[in-house]
């Protein structure tokens, strides 16, 4: 990925306001999957006049250019991530809600397998995880 968000956008023909390209800044800085509520709390802290509305409409916006993929984890809440970043897949720990990004050769392989084995060419997927940790965390002078 060479292009910003911001580029992306620009050349897809998107108007790209003041506040449009604070959010799309934003969510290139994002190292996690942040949710309109998460955007909105990092937009506001760059400017302060970012409604979440303006929030909705512009994650809206980037997810129908295909600029957005937009990830539901099974908590109610949709997440958000740069389309193009590199492929990865999801573990989501069920305790904590965390997400947990992860690449495996072994697990492209087989679906790459299935996918032929079944006479198609993969084209692309997505594989979620739900699990909890194997080990509870040590509790102080334990």
């Amino acid at each position: 990925m060479t292009e910003t968000i911001t580029e992306r956008c620009e050349a897809k023909g998107l108007r790209m306001t003041g506040q449009r390209r604070t959010i799309a800044a934003v969510l290139q800085d994002a190292e996690d999957h942040p949710d309109v509520e998460e955007l909105h709390a990092r937009a506001l802290a760059r400017d302060p006049g970012i409604s979440i509305a303006t929030v909705y409409r512009t994650v809206k916006l980037f997810e129908e250019a295909g600029i957005l993929d937009r990830l539901e984890f099974g908590d109610g809440r949709a997440r958000y991530e740069d389309a193009e970043r590199e492929h990865h897949d999801h573990l989501i720990d069920m305790n904590s809600g965390e997400v947990i990004e992860f690449v495996d050769p072994e697990i492209e392989a087989l679906q790459e397998r299935i996918a032929k084995k079944l006479g198609y060419r993969l084209m692309g997927h997505r594989l979620e995880l739900y699990g909890v940790p194997l080990k509870k965390p040590a509790k102080d002078g334990a």
